[in-house]
């Protein structure tokens, strides 16, 4: 097995480890991205087949590459894996496909670390961890794996034909879980959707998308809120041309809206209280941003179009009136599961003391480790709301090589006095 020298291993070859790799060969600093896969896998291999992303390519990508076409349009998976792989080979940045990272480590008695990997041995003075925030999805253990639904994490699912016949529950209502159940109702399945804390934000107000609106009023550089209201998702999509959510729309097309899932027992599944609540709030957030918007085009002098009709909601559904609190799935025709419930972390392979906390989570302020040496790339609120989006993980991933070229520039000091 071979034993490679380098400066700095990056782990992950997705957006986050594309762009730290891009700031660390600007700066002339030795290193390589080792991946498991091949250059963004996650997009290529591992989301349904009819994804685009959630904002318009003039936004949803790296500083020093625009997507070709119009620029309003929403990407499809597909093109934005081979937008990293256009990146990539742009800067040509040293990247090795298929190569696991199985272990990192301290070096005895000096330091650095030692990188085992599937395919031999690196030594390094810096590891940059950037697998990003989609590693392990998530499924609650809510229903039991031997009962006799079919149960897979949205991450699984490809399209209406991947998954057995009969109805769906689709647990979370983010991106994800609104697109595939749209997706599934226009397929003619009967589909439930349950709805948890939400914001949802307009596709698009008075000629802007809203991730104009969220760049101008500030909102993407907010810097991580509390604890229990840093997950919750965003409801928008780019599918369909692009387009507002609203729950109402949902189920005027058939879908029946439920809370959040609680619990299951003797083939019956409970779902809380809270879809009204939940819708309201989603309101309520999306109005308070065409509030926002308002104002700052009044301050602003921007002559943009008005549109009073965006402030107009309407009527409540029935399954919002009368919520169903349980359904029995076998009587209900529902064969499937899918749980859009989000993804947990895996750094087991990164054996560095101080370098996680207790439950796994690194240990890190805007990326740089409590553990001297490790630093994260690519994590959810690193250092600002926009920090899990394409260009939100470029700027954090500058950040964070230059704090490695300043450690390098100590290291390196020579006091001419010696």
């Amino acid at each position: 097995m071979k034993n490679i020298m380098t400066e700095v291993v990056v782990v992950g070859a997705g957006q986050a480890g594309i762009a730290t790799s891009e700031h660390l060969k600007e700066k002339g600093i030795n290193h390589v991205v080792l991946e498991r896969d091949c250059i963004a896998a996650r997009w290529r291999k591992e989301r349904w087949d009819s994804l685009v992303a959630n904002g318009p390519v003039w936004h949803d990508r790296f500083p020093n590459l625009a997507f070709g076409g119009e620029q309003d349009r929403f990407a499809s998976k597909e093109e934005i894996a081979d937008y990293m792989v256009e990146y990539a080979e742009k800067f040509d940045l040293p990247i090795v496909e298929g190569v696991e990272v199985l272990q990192v480590t301290r070096k005895n008695r000096q330091s650095g670390f030692v990188v085992s990997t599937s395919h031999g041995t690196y030594e390094c003075g810096y590891v940059v961890a950037a697998t990003g925030a989609f590693q392990i999805p998530i499924i609650p253990p809510i229903v039991p794996e031997k009962s006799h639904i079919a149960q897979i994490h949205s991450s699984d699912y490809r399209n209406p034909n991947s998954i057995p016949e009969g109805g769906v529950l689709v647990v979370g209502a983010g991106s994800s879980g609104v697109q595939i159940a749209e997706e599934l109702r226009a397929s003619g399945r009967e589909v439930y959707l349950s709805v948890g804390p939400h914001d949802r934000p307009p596709r698009s107000y008075r000629n802007r998308d809203f991730v104009y609106w969220l760049g101008v009023l500030g909102k993407w550089d907010m810097v991580a809120p509390q604890e229990e209201t840093q997950h919750v998702t965003i409801a928008v999509t780019g599918a369909k041309g692009g387009y507002t959510i609203d729950f109402r729309d949902l189920a005027s097309a058939g879908i029946t809206l439920v809370g959040r899932t609680v619990s299951f027992k003797n083939g019956i599944i409970y779902f809380a209280g809270d879809l009204a609540q939940n819708i309201r709030s989603g309101d309520e957030n999306y109005l308070s941003l065409l509030r926002e918007a308002d104002a700052y085009i009044a301050e602003h002098g921007l002559q943009l179009p008005i549109e009073p009709e965006a402030y107009e909601l309407g009527e409540d559904p029935d399954c919002v009136k009368n919520p169903v609190l349980e359904l029995n799935l076998i009587e209900s025709g529902i064969s499937t599961i899918i749980w859009s419930t989000g993804f947990g972390r895996d750094y087991t392979w990164l054996d560095v003391d101080k370098a996680t906390d207790e439950e796994g989570k690194p240990n890190q302020t805007r990326g740089i480790s409590e553990a001297h040496g490790i630093y994260f790339v690519g994590l959810p609120w690193q250092s600002r709301r926009g920090s899990s989006f394409i260009w939100g993980s470029w700027h954090d991933a500058k950040f964070v090589v230059d704090q490695i070229d300043i450690q390098r520039n100590y290291r390196d000091y020579a006091n001419p006095k010696d």
